[in-house]
C-alpha cells in the first residue's frame, strides 16, 4: 500500500518504502513508479496507460518522500527546478561519529562506475555539495540532518564514507555494515514550487526504523 502524502491534478507526492527501486530495473522487482501508476489507474478507473513522470530519484535502499508528475507540463517544470536546484531536499542519516564536527559543508567531485554501480571521489566527476548538522550522538554514532545542494547518485553515502563517517547499515560503502542491516538514510523533507499554481509546497515525513 502506497502512502500518498499529497495529490492533485499535476502532482503525486508519496513516501517511498525502503529497498524498492524507483522504476523498473534488471531485478524486475516491484518498483515505485509502476506502483504509483497502478494506484492512479485503479483510483480513477483509467482504461489506458497512465502517464507519470519520474522527476528525481532515491537510491533503492533509501526510503522517504518523493514527488512524481501527473502531466507532461508538470514534469517539465519540476525537472527545470531540479536543474536549477530550486527543489530542496533534506535527509536524516545515522553515521559513524569518529569525531564528526557539529556542522559542516562537504564539497567533492563524484564519478559513477555504471558497470559496478559504485561512486567514488574523483576530480573527473561531477560537483557534489551538501550541508549537515549533528542532531544527536550515541556511542560511536551521530544522527545528522542533511541539506542537499546537488543530487548526485549515492552522494550522501559516498561523501560521508570518504571522510570516515560511513552510514549505518550501508552495505555498499560501509565495511562495518552487517548483512541484513537497514541503511539509516531517509528523505524527510521536500520543498518545491507548484508547477502551475506557483506556490511553494513543503512536505515532511518521519524516518522509519532508525537506531535512535
Amino acid at each position: 500500500m502506497i502512502n500518498v502524502i499529497f495529490e492533485d491534478n499535476h502532482l503525486l507526492v508519496v513516501e517511498k518504502p525502503y529497498n524498492i527501486p524507483m522504476n523498473l530495473d534488471d531485478s524486475n522487482d516491484d518498483d515505485l513508479l509502476s506502483m504509483c501508476k497502478n494506484y492512479i489507474k485503479v483510483k480513477y478507473n483509467k482504461p489506458n496507460n497512465v502517464y507519470l513522470g519520474l522527476v528525481h530519484r532515491l537510491d533503492r535502499p533509501v526510503g522517504g518522500i518523493c514527488v512524481f508528475a501527473k502531466t507532461s507540463k508538470a514534469a517539465s517544470r519540476l525537472s527545470d527546478q531540479v536543474r536549477t536546484r530550486t527543489i530542496k531536499k533534506q535527509y536524516i542519516a545515522i553515521v559513524e561519529d569518529n569525531n564528526l564536527k557539529d556542522s559542516g559543508t562537504f564539497t567533492d567531485f563524484l564519478l559513477k562506475n555504471k558497470q559496478k554501480n559504485m561512486v567514488s571521489v574523483n576530480p573527473n566527476g561531477k560537483k557534489a555539495v551538501l550541508n549537515y548538522k549533528v542532531l544527536a550522538r550515541r556511542e560511536n554514532y551521530a544522527k545528522v540532518l542533511i541539506n542537499l545542494e546537488t543530487g548526485r547518485p549515492h552522494q550522501i553515502r559516498v561523501q560521508f564514507s570518504s571522510r570516515n563517517h560511513p552510514l549505518y547499515g550501508d552495505q555498499r560503502y560501509n565495511k562495518n555494515a552487517v548483512v541484513g542491516q537497514q541503511i539509516a538514510l531517509y528523505a524527510v523533507s521536500l520543498s518545491f514550487i507548484h508547477p502551475t499554481l506557483k506556490e511553494e509546497m513543503h512536505f515532511e515525513v518521519e524516518p522509519k526504523k532508525f537506531i535512535f
